[in-house]
């Protein structure tokens, strides 16, 4: 087996995403955890990101790892059946401008260079995956682990197909990436700058504008079923 040709650099989270669904086209499957960090030449903390990203944007199948009786999963029916993506995105405006805040005060060099990769879609890259990459590095910068466990749950409820609103697997339009991007670039230059007041304010201004484009595809059609 030989590794696609995409070039992974130290914080292309966005480039191992694009490699590791080259090579899952390709093959059909991918090799366990270790072989493929070693195939890819990347770090496995790397690759995990690379992986969620892929699995919560729908490109390849979320883990269903073996779990005993007493075990809960990631979040259960009863959520599925009781929310909305409204509901969702209200939660994630209440949650991540604050985490948003943390991050510019908290983040490493390291993970403000993450951030600030993950700001901007690359031509080859899923428009989905790259998202979730930018508001992950941002979420794990704030060094909250319980809001990023709830983060994730929060993510993963919002791709089920029962409750994602229809239309929305489809490509994002080329405008709406570089107006994502451009709300993203605001966010993580705050970040940047160490200033929480606009880390915040940024990420809030971002997140209304996913608000309103749900409002208007709901009340455009239903969701999905």
């Amino acid at each position: 087996m030989t590794a696609p040709s995409a070039v992974v650099t130290p914080f292309g989270v966005d480039h191992i995403v694009a490699a590791v669904r080259d090579l899952h086209k390709e093959t059909g499957k991918l090799p366990p955890e270790r072989q493929l960090a070693e195939l890819l030449n990347v770090k496995r903390h790397q690759l995990r990101k690379a992986l969620e990203s892929l699995r919560l944007s729908g490109d390849l199948e979320p883990v269903r790892p073996r779990r005993s009786a007493s075990e809960q999963p990631r979040y259960d029916e009863e959520l599925v059946r009781m929310t909305n993506p409204l509901e969702i995105l209200e939660l994630r405006l209440l949650i991540e401008p604050g985490l948003a805040r943390l991050a510019s005060v908290r983040a490493s060099a390291f993970e403000i260079a993450g951030i600030s990769d993950a700001a901007t879609t690359p031509d080859p890259a899923s428009s989905g995956a790259v998202d979730f990459a930018f508001h992950l590095a941002v979420v794990g910068a704030a060094r909250n682990h319980l809001a990023g466990e709830l983060y994730k749950m929060l993510r993963q409820l919002g791709v089920d197909a029962r409750v994602k609103i229809a239309g929305t697997g489809a490509p994002t339009c080329p405008k709406r990436i570089a107006q994502r991007d451009a709300e993203h670039r605001l966010i993580a230059e705050a970040i940047a700058r160490r200033d929480p007041e606009a880390a915040e304010a940024a990420m809030r201004a971002h997140l209304f504008a996913v608000q309103k484009q749900i409002m208007e595809r709901t009340s455009a059609g239903a969701f999905a079923a």
